[in-house]
C-alpha cells in the first residue's frame, strides 16, 4: 500500500524521509514481529510505552516509524535516519492506520457497538445469534469469543487493539458478513481503539461502579462510555436505556438517531414481566407476549435492547418473536446445573457489585425453598473500593456466603477477601465461610447445600482459568459444579 494511502486521514505533523509514493509491506504494533520493510507505530499504552521498542523494531527490519512529537524528540539521535511519521496522536493514528491498512472494513459492514457496565456480552452475542438465524452471516467481537460467520476464534481483551479489530472484521467482509455486533469497553473508548470505525448503531446498557482503579473517578468512567455516542455519526441509531439514571446522559450530545427502551417507563421499546419462575419468564415486549428462557428484570432490559436494535436493524417482526423465545442464556452468564436432589448452581459473571445484586436479588426472587448460597470473590490489582461493597451485597441476599479468591492476579488473596471481609456485617459472620481454595469453596457448596438450594458462583462464568501470581491455572467453575454435582470431586 502506498502510503499516501496509508496515512489518509491519520492528523500528522511531520513526515521525514519519505514521499507519498513509498509502497508499506505490512504494518506492525509489536516490535517482535516485524519484517523488512514495515512500518512500526510506536504507541504509548497504559502499561507499556511502545516508543521504548523502536530500536528492536528497526533491528527486526522495519523501514518507517510512526510515533509522537514527544517521543520523536526523544529517540530522534538514535534513529540514525529512519524514514518517520510524527502524528499529534499515536493512538489515533494507530486506529486510522489500521482502518486504512485493512481498506477501511467498517465501512463495508453493518457494525453495531455495545457499551456499559453490564450486559455487553449477553447483547452482542444473542444480537449475533439472533441475525445469524435469520440467514444473514455475521461477525461477534466479545468478551468470550470472537467469530466471523460460525467460525471462533479466542480472545484476549474485551476489544482487541485496531490492528487485530481491523484485520477480523476485514476477514468478516471478505467472507461476505453483513453485520458485525461488538462489545466496546471503556478503556478500548479511552484508547482510542474504536476511532476509526463507523458504527451503524450504538447500544447503552447500564452505567455503574467498575473499572476506577483505571479511570479514578465515575465521572471519568461516564465521560469515557459517553464519548462513544458523541461520536456516533447521524447515519447512526443510538439505542439508549431509560431505566438507568445516566441513560439520557449518555445521547445527550450525541448526533445519532436517538431511540429508547425501558421496563418501568414509556419509551419507544417497553417490556413488563408478566410472570417468572426458575424456568424462565413471561415478557411483553411492544405489546407482544414472549416467553424467554431468562430471568430477573436486568435480563429484561438486556432482552428489550435485543429486540429494539433488531427491529431498527429490519429484523422481521414474526420471525423475531420466534426467535426470542429460543434464545439460551451466554456462556457463563447465569448458566444453570441441576443436581439429582432439586439444588441448581448458577454460574455467572457477575463481577461487580451491581451485577451481583441483580443476580442474588432475581435468585432471591425465584428461589425454591432452599437456601440461596453465594460463593464468590473479588479480582485482584483492579479497583479495591468494590470489594466490601460486594460483601455487603451478599449478606443483604444470601442465606450463606462462602468468600473464595477470583483471579488474584499478583495480589495475595488472603488480602483480598480480609477486604471483601470489611464488608459483612458482624450478625452475618456465623453463615459465612472464607475458603480461599475456589474449588474447595465451590465444593464445599454444593457437598453442604440442602435440597431444593441455589447456589450462585458469582465472578468468573465462561473464564477456564485463575491467574495466580501472574500465572494462568486450569479453573473452570462449570466445569467443578458438574464434577461436584456428579460426586467426582
Amino acid at each position: 500500500m502506498k502510503i499516501e494511502e496509508l496515512l489518509k486521514d491519520v492528523e500528522i505533523l511531520d513526515i521525514r524521509g519519505i514521499d507519498g509514493s513509498t509502497e508499506i509491506k505490512e504494518v506492525f504494533t509489536d516490535s517482535r514481529s516485524c519484517t523488512a520493510g514495515c512500518m512500526f507505530i510506536a504507541v504509548k499504552g497504559a502499561e507499556s510505552d511502545g516508543s521504548e521498542y523502536i530500536i528492536p523494531a528497526i533491528e527486526n527490519g522495519a523501514k518507517y516509524i510512526a510515533l509522537s512529537e514527544e517521543s520523536y524528540a526523544r529517540w530522534e539521535s538514535k534513529l540514525k535516519g529512519t524514514p518517520a511519521v510524527i502524528v499529534k496522536n499515536d493512538r489515533k493514528a494507530e486506529a486510522q492506520i489500521a482502518s486504512n491498512y485493512y481498506e477501511r472494513p467498517s465501512l463495508k459492514l453493518k457494525l453495531i457497538g455495545v457499551t456499559g457496565t453490564n450486559g455487553k456480552t449477553s447483547i452482542a452475542t444473542l444480537l449475533y445469534d439472533i441475525f445469524t438465524r435469520l440467514g444473514h452471516k455475521c461477525g461477534l467481537i466479545s468478551t468470550i469469543a470472537n467469530y466471523v460467520n460460525g467460525r471462533k476464534y479466542s480472545t484476549i481483551n474485551t476489544t482487541p487493539g485496531p490492528m487485530e479489530l481491523n484485520r477480523l472484521m476485514s476477514e468478516m467482509t471478505d467472507d461476505g458478513c453483513e453485520y458485525c455486533f461488538m462489545e466496546v469497553s471503556s478503556h478500548s473508548i479511552d484508547q482510542e481503539r474504536v476511532s476509526a470505525l463507523r458504527f451503524a448503531g450504538g447500544i447503552f446498557t447500564n452505567i455503574t461502579h467498575d473499572h476506577l482503579d483505571y479511570h479514578k473517578t465515575f465521572a471519568n468512567y461516564l465521560n469515557c462510555k459517553k464519548k462513544f455516542f458523541d461520536s456516533l455519526p447521524e447515519t447512526a441509531f443510538a439505542l439508549t436505556n431509560l431505566d438507568d439514571r445516566n441513560g439520557k446522559v449518555m445521547v445527550q450530545n450525541t448526533a445519532a438517531q436517538i431511540h429508547t427502551y425501558s421496563c418501568s417507563r414509556m419509551a419507544d421499546f417497553m417490556t413488563r414481566i408478566l410472570e417468572q419462575d426458575i424456568n424462565g419468564m413471561l415478557l411483553r415486549i411492544n405489546g407482544v407476549e414472549i416467553w424467554c428462557r431468562f430471568i430477573g428484570k436486568y435480563n429484561a432490559e438486556n432482552l428489550t435492547a435485543i429486540y429494539g436494535a433488531a427491529t431498527l436493524l429490519g429484523a422481521p417482526a414474526e420471525q423475531l418473536n420466534v426467535i426470542m423465545s429460543e434464545l439460551h442464556s451466554v456462556s457463563g452468564r447465569m448458566e444453570y446445573f441441576r443436581g439429582n436432589d432439586g439444588t441448581i448452581a448458577v454460574v455467572d459473571y457477575a463481577h461487580t457489585p451491581d451485577a451481583l445484586e441483580n443476580v442474588l436479588k432475581t435468585l432471591r426472587e425465584v428461589e425454591t425453598g432452599g437456601d440461596l448460597i453465594c460463593v464468590f470473590g473479588c479480582g485482584g490489582n483492579r479497583d479495591k473500593t468494590k470489594r466490601p461493597e460486594m460483601g455487603a451485597i451478599a449478606g443483604k441476599y444470601a442465606s450463606r456466603i462462602i468468600v473464595t479468591s477470583d483471579n488474584p492476579r499478583y495480589e495475595n488473596p488472603e488480602e483480598i477477601i480480609n477486604d471483601i471481609k470489611g464488608g459483612i456485617d458482624k450478625e452475618i459472620m456465623p453463615r459465612t465461610l472464607f475458603i480461599t481454595n475456589r474449588k474447595e469453596a465451590i465444593r464445599t457448596a454444593v457437598m453442604t447445600a440442602r435440597p431444593g438450594s441455589i447456589i450462585l458462583v458469582a465472578g468468573k462464568g465462561h473464564e477456564d482459568y485463575q491467574i495466580i501470581n501472574g500465572v494462568k491455572h486450569h479453573m473452570d467453575d462449570r466445569e467443578i459444579v458438574r464434577n461436584a454435582f456428579a460426586g467426582m470431586e
